[in-house]
């Protein structure tokens, strides 16, 4: 009984060891991995000449959102998500989500005519903190400029559907009940 036993097991582990090396090949002709960032990003180049209101308001329709989500104009000074205060832009509006414990901020900026955007997106990325929120961490910082109007998000890389407790949807990793939705909007924020 104990030579059978063993027998099975051998055989099972054999098995076990076959299916984890008939994992698939990747090689160069693959197509990269998409991510919310990268998602959101490619959408952004194909508006870049519009406002940031316009631009941020558009990018929270993508479908790739999966949460309740807001946006605001900004000011110049300490923004969410950065270290040190964001300086060297004309016009910025922050998007996200309107629960505040998803690991997500975006922001679209506009360089003034003449300024170096080079610069400005350096600072960025220099001062972005992928943990600015106490209970979650982004996992990808994304951060581009066309001719002076600069995206930069900083989120997951995806929001794959995790199971959902008794009474809610599970987004991004965490499952959100309906009394934890946003309440109201304070003046100056867009709801979708």
């Amino acid at each position: 009984m104990k030579k059978t036993i063993a027998l099975i097991l051998a055989a099972l582990m054999m098995f076990a060891m076959a299916a984890c090396g008939t994992g698939s090949n990747t090689n160069e002709t693959d197509p990269a991995p998409t991510t919310v960032g990268t998602k959101l990003l490619a959408d952004f180049k194909t508006m870049a000449d519009k406002t940031p209101q316009e631009i941020a308001d558009a990018l929270l329709t993508n479908e790739v959102i999966q949460f309740m989500p807001a946006s605001m104009p900004v000011e110049e000074g300490f923004l969410n998500g950065f270290n040190e205060e964001i300086k060297g832009f004309e016009e910025g509006v922050m998007f996200g989500p309107a629960i505040g414990t998803i690991p997500f901020v975006g922001y679209i900026f506009t360089v003034a005519d003449g300024g170096d955007v080079d610069a400005f997106v350096k600072t960025l990325e220099d001062n972005a903190n992928l943990r600015w929120n106490i209970c979650t961490e982004a996992e990808e910082m994304v951060c581009e400029a066309v001719d002076n109007t600069v995206f930069f998000v900083m989120c997951p890389k995806s929001f794959e559907e995790q199971p959902a407790g008794d009474d809610g949807a599970a987004v991004g990793g965490m499952d959100i009940a309906p009394e934890d939705g946003a309440v109201a909007a304070e003046d100056g924020i867009t709801l979708e």
